[in-house]
């Protein structure tokens, strides 16, 4: 037996996936865009900055690897970086897309905030991370990813409500590197698997700090 879909029933789930596009997809870029944008960068870098981002967030560069004996250099283990690391390895790394990039536009935005509304909400943005952070075998750590930017905008109208946005910015960045990533390697125990700072449970926390800090500060 053969069903018949009416044409009018797939004209409306056509324009459903549209509107799904438009929600999660479009939408949320150009929220990126203004929000760099309001950040201080040109449109064209800003564009760039998303791109390197999105694009970077599936980038891990290997830092070092766990042997029996301690923590080496990854390029010292391997020349061909991950691709000759054996999996049962515990492998530190840097994202590219959720630290490298974001600590870039830390620097630049550094200039433009004062040191001690900075520090003190930096402090507040790292304890708080670093509470809620926690670690998942095979995942590495995990982080609610819309605390660390509401955080970081309260901080910034708490220290600096004339120059919100560079400190929002910068200390929510931090507070998720340190907070949740660096204060919790030790606490990875042998877990084996790729644990990337800035990548996996924290880089969308990351990504929400830049769109929270300049739209709402």
């Amino acid at each position: 037996m053969i069903f018949l879909i009416p044409f009018s029933i797939l004209i409306f789930f056509f324009l459903f996936l549209i509107l799904l596009f438009l929600f999660f997809v479009v939408l949320p870029i150009q929220a990126v865009r203004v929000a760099l944008e309001k950040l201080g960068l040109s449109p064209s870098v800003a564009f760039f900055v998303l791109l390197a981002s999105l694009a970077g967030s599936f980038i891990n560069i290997p830092l070092a690897v766990k042997t029996p004996s301690g923590f080496i250099p990854a390029f010292s283990y391997s020349r061909d970086w991950m691709l000759s690391i054996p999996p049962d390895l515990q492998v530190i790394a840097i994202n590219f897309g959720g630290a490298i990039v974001p600590l870039c536009l830390c620097l630049y935005l550094m200039p433009k905030a004062k040191f001690l509304p900075l520090l003190f909400s930096t402090i507040i943005s790292v304890f708080v991370c670093y509470k809620l952070a926690t670690v998942v075998p095979g995942a590495g750590v995990t982080l609610p990813a819309i605390i660390p930017p509401i955080i970081a905008v309260f901080c910034a109208f708490l220290f600096s409500p004339g120059n919100k946005i560079p400190v929002a910015y910068i200390s929510g960045v931090i507070g998720v590197l340190i907070g949740a990533d660096l204060l919790n390697l030790g606490n990875l125990g042998n877990f084996h698997g790729v644990m990337s700072i800035g990548g996996a449970g924290v880089y969308d926390g990351i990504f929400l700090v830049g769109i929270f800090s300049a739209l709402l500060a």
